[in-house]
């Protein structure tokens, strides 16, 4: 089954607060790009915890992740398929990965924005083989931790170019 078809949509339940978390509070129901349109609503908690410290925003992501691998794994089992386009909670983990070790400005949220689309869309090994070979919730959420991680790695370097900071 094609994971852009939308059919199976009609088999959620957005009463069911995980189903609701797997598709980003029904940002990934949108049509076109929902991946692109998950990553854009994680960007208001992406901003609030560029402000929080590392010990309340590490936590928070763990969490989230696991949350995440429990939420996918409900939509796909509501869905009838594996990682259809429209569970985005992966795309929330990996912009909140993506926005770690950023100056604590919530316009840095856009350059780890773009890293992480530009990862998470090309798919460079890792991650393309873990989007493969992994099912699951895990297989949902574990390709775009990895692109989150690109993603933070190189905006480490981007913000230590631009600012030497």
């Amino acid at each position: 089954m094609d994971k852009h078809d939308r059919t199976p949509l009609k088999r959620l339940s957005l009463a069911d607060p995980l189903q609701l978390l797997a598709v980003g509070f029904g940002s990934g129901l949108l049509p076109k790009i929902p991946g692109t349109y998950g990553s854009l609503a994680a960007l208001p908690l992406c901003a609030a915890l560029l402000y929080l410290p590392l010990y309340v925003t590490l936590p928070f992501i763990a969490l989230f992740l696991v949350l995440g691998v429990i939420a996918a794994d409900r939509a796909e089992k509501a869905l009838g398929m594996h990682d259809n386009s429209a569970i985005v909670v992966d795309e929330f983990a990996g912009m909140f990965i993506s926005c770690l070790l950023y100056p604590p400005q919530w316009w840095w949220c856009l350059p780890a924005f773009v890293l992480f689309r530009i990862f998470d869309i090309l798919k460079p090994f890792p991650i393309g083989f873990i989007d493969r070979r992994l099912g699951g919730g895990l297989g949902v959420m574990a390709d775009d931790v990895v692109a989150g991680i690109y993603a933070m790695i190189a905006g480490r370097l981007f913000v230590y170019l631009v600012s030497g900071v």
